[in-house]
């Protein structure tokens, strides 16, 4: 499927291979087009890029089953290929099979607050036109064959899916919105900030706290929002600090620090999900936030803008049910731990997943009943702290889980040597020229100084692949839960709100909570099946049947 700026396209039917089995059909309405095959066959669907070509179509009415998004799948084929970083919009993939010179990617998008403007179906594409439906099917079919070459196709395949099923959701999820209470939110913002202030400056309670802690420190101001003022206030009264962190602020005994420690929490409100975040992304009771599936590097989420997956505890209770509908609000607890289980072949550990516990079975079974040792050893090993007080408890955990400790040690090793790590379905980490320093970093040389620049920064990558294999299959469980879950909820009256990272909100009328409930709980079971097989190790969601996300346990 390729779109025109008029609301037309062309479409053309393809084989399981790619091919093309019919001629390309202009059609001068995209989107009814597009209806009415997707009511006759439920095709899978194959275009360029689902973020500008979906949210169109969802506004004319138009919802999909199925897609391939070439600009997703060719990101995830790159990173395999061990190209991770190199343009993968269509005409780049396009440019790289005929031998021209590739076109970088075209910038994002920004952010589009709710109710914006819409002067066509589908807006005009900038600069030059891109390929057309013949180099859609070429790449397409390249890409096929390229997942059939890798080490897991299926295990891939099930990858490529989830990404282009994240397309569908993350769309349908920005024009459904998050029930926000408008009214309940002003509230909130009045019993912890005061009022605005009328010239735009902090609201009234942060310029109590800013006076405060200049009192508290003897001066007459300090700009409280700065950190390089808030180092100098304290170097001032004799305490040195590394930064202005939570953690290092605690360890001070000053009158300045509790003050301080407020300041910043309300400021954060402030900045972030305040009066100018409502009027910028909250609409006709909704939050429409813009999401970005795989936007991290592991494959998690990411937002351009609305801070969704950052909302804090005491704004959720804005987040109101409508009259009669309720949310069902489902949690993966200890989904890493479980990972780790399903994907070493630790049979010990595997066992110990299969309880709804992880780390009280742990602990019954090799740290003498010490759960908080178990899981300081467990995250440990996961998250690379490998040293200090954790250093006897990995010890145990080593002795009697060799498997698994060794899964994620072999994971840092190739980091540290500047090697690349996959995920269970295939995703790639970035290498160490990204993010790790310029480039030659993530190698360190036989008998180099473990204190040099280059040896912290080969630690560093080694923490972040250890972890990498872990985390980014996490990321694929829980996008394999959610596109399971869709396909369960298609036709019934409820919808998709809110997703982050291992949670999941449904907003749907109260007398079938129990049955979405179930719905869900099911998803989790085949998301499951579809990753690890038949494993002994369990994904146990924790559910909440609640009216205001706040409540939720």
């Amino acid at each position: 499927m390729v779109a025109d700026e008029r609301g037309g396209g062309v479409l053309q039917p393809l084989d399981d291979a790619g091919r093309p089995t019919g001629p390309a059909e202009p059609v001068a309405d995209l989107a009814a087009a597009v209806a009415a095959r997707e009511a006759a066959d439920r095709p899978r669907w194959v275009w360029a890029t689902g973020a500008t070509l979906y949210p169109a179509l969802l506004r004319a009415g138009v919802r999909l089953d199925r897609c391939h998004d070439v600009e997703l799948t060719e990101a995830l084929l790159l990173g395999h290929a061990g190209r991770w970083g190199e343009p993968r919009s269509l005409a780049a993939a396009w440019a790289r099979l005929t031998g021209a010179p590739v076109p970088p990617d075209p910038a994002p998008r920004p952010p589009e607050p709710p109710g914006h403007g819409q002067g066509a179906l589908f807006d005009a594409p900038s600069g030059p036109p891109g390929p057309g439906i013949a180099a859609l099917t070429r790449v397409y079919a390249d890409q096929l064959a390229r997942i059939a070459g890798t080490g897991h196709p299926g295990r891939f395949r099930l990858l490529v899916a989830a990404e282009s099923a994240g397309a569908l959701i993350a769309a349908e999820m920005g024009a459904a919105g998050l029930p926000w209470r408008a009214d309940v939110h002003d509230a909130i913002l009045a019993d912890l900030l005061g009022e605005a202030s009328p010239v735009g400056g902090p609201p009234r309670r942060l310029a109590e706290l800013a006076a405060r802690i200049a009192e508290a420190f003897g001066v007459r101001q300090v700009h409280a929002d700065s950190p390089a003022e808030l180092l100098k206030a304290f170097a001032r009264v004799g305490v040195e600090l590394p930064n202005t962190r939570a953690w290092s602020l605690r360890g001070v005994e000053h009158p300045a620090v509790p003050l301080v420690l407020e300041y910043k929490e309300l400021y954060r409100i402030w900045t972030a999900h305040a009066w100018a975040w409502r009027d910028a992304w909250v609409s006709s009771g909704r939050f429409h936030p813009e999401y970005v599936p795989g936007g991290v590097v592991s494959g998690r989420w990411a937002t351009r803008g609305g801070g969704a997956l950052q909302i804090p505890k005491v704004i959720r209770r804005a987040v109101v049910a409508d009259p009669g509908w309720t949310f069902v609000v489902a949690d993966a607890g200890q989904l890493e731990p479980r990972v780790l289980a399903a994907v070493s072949g630790d049979e010990r550990l595997a066992a110990a997943g299969g309880a709804g516990d992880l780390y009280a079975a742990l602990a019954r079974d090799a740290f003498a009943g010490d759960r908080a040792r178990a899981k300081v050893a467990l995250l440990g090993a996961m998250y690379g702290q490998t040293g200090g007080a954790a250093l006897p408890a990995l010890a145990v955990l080593k002795k009697n889980y060799p498997t698994a400790f060794g899964h994620v040690e072999a994971a840092a090793r190739t980091g540290e040597a500047g090697g690349l790590v996959r995920s269970w379905l295939g995703r790639t980490c970035p290498p160490g020229s990204v993010g790790f320093g310029d480039g030659d970093e993530g190698v360190v040389d036989t008998g180099a100084d473990p204190q040099s620049p280059r040896a912290r920064a080969a630690r560093s990558r080694g923490r972040f692949t250890r972890n990498f294999v872990i985390q980014a299959t996490a990321a694929e469980w829980a996008s394999t839960l959610l596109a399971t879950l869709r396909t369960e909820l298609a036709g019934a009256r409820a919808e998709l709100v809110f997703f982050q990272h291992d949670e999941v909100i449904v907003h749907c009328p109260a007398e079938t909570a129990e049955a979405v409930a179930a719905a869900v709980t099911g998803a989790g079971e085949r998301a499951t099946r579809l990753l690890f097989g038949e494993t002994p190790v369990r994904f146990p969601l924790d559910l909440s049947v609640v009216d205001c996300y706040a409540d939720a346990a």
